[in-house]
């Protein structure tokens, strides 16, 4: 990305001249994005304006996560960002833009911003076309198999517990390991576990793209997504996915 924005005689490559125009044009990008973060116009960013800034584009994070995102650009041990920091940690990356450097944050630093297994992830562009979200998808939907694999034996005992299980009748775990091994052998601990797993890939691909849809649909904003906007588009698309795959349920 860097040698495309610099690269002025269109030849596929960045030489010393060009690179120094790309870093200069940079540089006074990134001083716009500092500027706009710097709320107290101080000089200084501190944990409360990364907090309040973010707020501002939906994103709630917590004055810790804010501290650690600090803490990843901070030389000083000061726990605040001057401009030379700013610039040093940001210079060499081609994000100058808050969304892109949010972006950069939360892949840099395991920032979580509000994304589950629930609610999809949000792409860029960049990372549509580099086929992120489709490694994104096969590495969660990976993740879930294994989880649900390790879990299922207490799935079922859930069932069958809330099946057999009464004021008269009560059934205690151990009690519930044992009535299933009991009637099905060691193996029945993982009954119908293989329709739990296979689900898995199309309830994640349905509820990416229902997701991508209904934030084209409703929101306001395609950059940045509300709080509320944000909650309807995860809602509608789990309940979509979840509808699609009901009968392996």
């Amino acid at each position: 990305k860097i040698v495309k924005a610099g690269d002025k005689d269109l030849d596929g490559q960045l030489d010393f001249k060009e690179f120094v125009h790309y870093l200069r044009d940079h540089e006074k990008k990134l001083r716009l994005v500092f500027k706009s973060l710097d709320k107290k116009n101080d000089g200084w960013i501190d944990s409360q304006e990364i907090v309040q800034s973010l707020r501002d584009l939906g994103i709630n994070i917590s004055e810790e996560q804010a501290e650690e995102i600090l803490r990843s650009m901070d030389k000083n041990g000061t726990m605040t960002i001057d401009w030379d920091e700013w610039r040093d940690y940001h210079l060499l990356h081609p994000a100058d833009n808050i969304p892109e450097i949010i972006l950069y944050w939360k892949h840099s630093t395991i920032l979580d911003v509000g994304e589950s297994i629930i609610v999809p992830d949000e792409f860029t562009a960049e990372e549509k076309k580099t086929g992120m979200w489709w490694r994104h998808l096969v590495a969660g939907g990976g993740a879930g198999a294994v989880s649900r694999t390790c879990t299922a034996p207490l799935d079922r005992l859930k069932v069958l517990m809330q099946v057999h299980a009464s004021k008269s009748n009560s059934m205690r775990i151990a009690g519930g390991f044992l009535q299933m091994i009991r009637e099905g052998g060691v193996r029945s601990l993982w009954r119908g576990n293989g329709i739990n797993v296979i689900k898995i890939a199309p309830e994640s691909a349905i509820k990416f793209m229902a997701y991508e849809q209904i934030k084209r649909l409703i929101g306001s904003n395609q950059e940045t997504l509300g709080m509320t906007e944000r909650f309807m588009s995860g809602s509608l698309a789990g309940a979509i996915a979840q509808s699609s795959i009901y009968p392996m349920e």
